[in-house]
């Protein structure tokens, strides 16, 4: 036993003070002042990867956005959790180390590599917090929406990790003087009042009885069913149809000879992303859908770059059947796409990206209205000529992304994205008989959420994961989780009471130890005095 914990003295302050055969005989005044930088350090990191965690759902968004800036399409998303994961790593380990050193009585000499990596660390996580902030800030309103999620998992956690740590604090405290036990006892109070009582403010729309809970809201394909084929392709809609989507969602553009087609990106990054327009046009440059005839679109391979860059990770998932229809995919025209709605009996809506709104919402909904679907089906978006649409096609329903919009024109279905609206926001407009559908929802936690707060349906990437879900992740009632919340942490405020008398009786038999053996130096100086003297 003695052995072990040596070995484990040894590389605790090792690996955390590089001294590996003894301890620096230099007391550093700043030692506590470097642990209280781990424990911070430690905290924004584990506070950055939730975030990461978090906004995964958009991550779409984020690759998106850095290829519109460096027009090379990487999966930057993935490279920033890799990073950050081994961050916190790193942190908590050094962290663990920290506390051992503690535990064992050594010193806490952090050294001075430890010093620079958590710098550098605090720098990047401070420069990403920045960037979001400048580039991506409608990310931010992800994170408290989260937490209606996962709150009350993250309050039993905290109490763990208190009940845990208290150990250590416990012991620091008994060997501090007068002053610094009581700045000690006042700021684990104040931290454990905070964390045992932080429940009374959280609010989750799945703190619900179970007969209380919403029909399962449906699903729209976000340009057909992207993470199994490329995006807006018939590929990609026939994938959806077996996620039994209740709607297509695509993007609208109109070609140089007029024909309306599918087709996301715009204006810089035209065609780059998801064609292989470089290769078929090395010497030209495109930047509007006007610049290309529907015959050079179709020309285009429309799949390829899905294998290539396998945006969502989801590649190795198809047979060498499924390959070979990814890479003869073309760009479709909206024709073709009404056909295939048409067919299945499924709606769809859309977004027109154009400069020419009036000529092009004409062109498009003669387009429509002569593809012969159901009138019904169409869920008209677009906010430019809505009332031209409203004099040729009555019967198209009419969706709006602005919900005083929507009350000023009469009308019963909202497209907004999913941070846009409160959960209490959704129960309303639902129990008002207000269709509201959220986009773009790829995560089961954000789709649970969703749920229970009474959604109609979400624009989705991720159908095929999401038509399994056949519940939320968690429901309580709200008596269920005062139960469980009082009874955790009642049983933390126990264990901590007997941790700290546990401590306080290890203590004091070390004080004791001591002072005997204080005790019996001075006896045995006292027996050798005669004999000194007389030498």
């Amino acid at each position: 036993m003695h052995q072990i914990s040596g070995c484990l003295r040894c590389c605790s302050r090792g690996l955390y003070s590089c001294y590996w055969r003894k301890p620096s005989e230099n007391k550093r005044k700043c030692s506590c002042c470097w642990f209280s930088v781990v424990i911070v350090v430690s905290l924004l990191s584990l506070c950055w990867m939730y975030i990461c965690l978090v906004t995964y759902n958009d991550r779409e968004d984020v690759n998106s956005e850095a290829f519109t800036i460096l027009k090379q399409w990487v999966n930057w998303f993935m490279v920033l959790i890799i990073i950050s994961a081994v961050l916190i790593v790193y942190c908590i380990l050094l962290l663990v180390f920290a506390l051992i050193q503690v535990a064992l009585g050594e010193q806490l000499d952090l050294h001075l590599l430890h010093k620079i990596f958590l710098f550098m660390g605090t720098i990047f996580i401070t420069l990403l917090v920045i960037g979001i902030s400048w580039k991506w800030n409608r990310e931010w309103p992800t994170v408290p929406l989260s937490l209606q999620a996962t709150a009350p998992f993250l309050q039993f956690g905290a109490v763990g990790a208190l009940t845990l740590l208290s150990s250590f604090v416990f012991q620091v405290f008994h060997r501090a003087g007068t002053g610094s036990k009581f700045l000690i006892a006042v700021a684990f109070l104040t931290v454990s009042a905070a964390i045992f009582l932080c429940p009374l403010f959280i609010y989750s729309p799945c703190l619900i009885e179970w007969k209380e809970l919403p029909e399962k809201p449906k699903l729209i394909g976000h340009r057909g069913a992207p993470m199994l084929a490329p995006e807006n392709t018939m590929m990609s809609f026939n994938r959806s149809i077996a996620c039994g989507v209740m709607a297509f969602e695509t993007d609208v553009q109109l070609s140089k000879d007029r024909i309306p087609f599918l087709m996301h990106d715009n204006k810089s990054e035209f065609l780059l992303r998801t064609t292989n327009v470089k290769k078929k046009f090395p010497d030209k440059y495109f930047n509007s859908s006007s610049n290309l005839t529907f015959e050079e679109l179709q020309s285009l391979n429309a799949g390829e770059w899905f294998l290539q860059t396998d945006p969502f990770q989801s590649v190795s998932q198809l047979s060498e059947e499924d390959k070979e229809i990814t890479r003869n995919q073309t760009i479709p025209s909206l024709l073709q796409f009404l056909q295939l709605a048409k067919q299945h009996n499924i709606s769809v809506i859309f977004d027109l990206y154009s400069p020419d709104q009036e000529n092009d919402t004409k062109d498009t909904v003669d387009t429509i209205l002569k593809s012969g679907i159901d009138p019904s089906l169409v869920l008209w978006l677009p906010p430019s000529q809505r009332e031209y649409v409203r004099s040729v096609a009555p019967d198209f329903i009419q969706v709006y992304n602005s919900e005083s919009e929507m009350i000023d024109k009469g009308g019963s279905h909202l497209n907004v994205k999913y941070s846009a609206l409160s959960m209490d926001e959704i129960s309303d407009l639902r129990r008002n008989n207000t269709t509201v559908n959220l986009w773009v929802v790829n995560e089961r936690w954000l789709f649970s959420l969703l749920w229970c707060a009474g959604a109609s349906s979400v624009t989705t990437n991720s159908c095929h994961l999401l038509k399994d879900v056949e519940k939320p992740d968690w429901i309580m009632s709200p008596s269920e989780y005062r139960k469980i919340w009082i009874t955790v942490d009642a049983a933390s405020v126990l264990l901590m009471i007997g941790l700290f008398l546990f401590q306080r009786k290890r203590s004091c038999s070390c004080h004791r130890r001591e002072r005997q053996g204080n005790t019996r130096s001075a006896q045995n100086e006292r027996e050798m005095s005669p004999f000194l003297t007389t030498s």
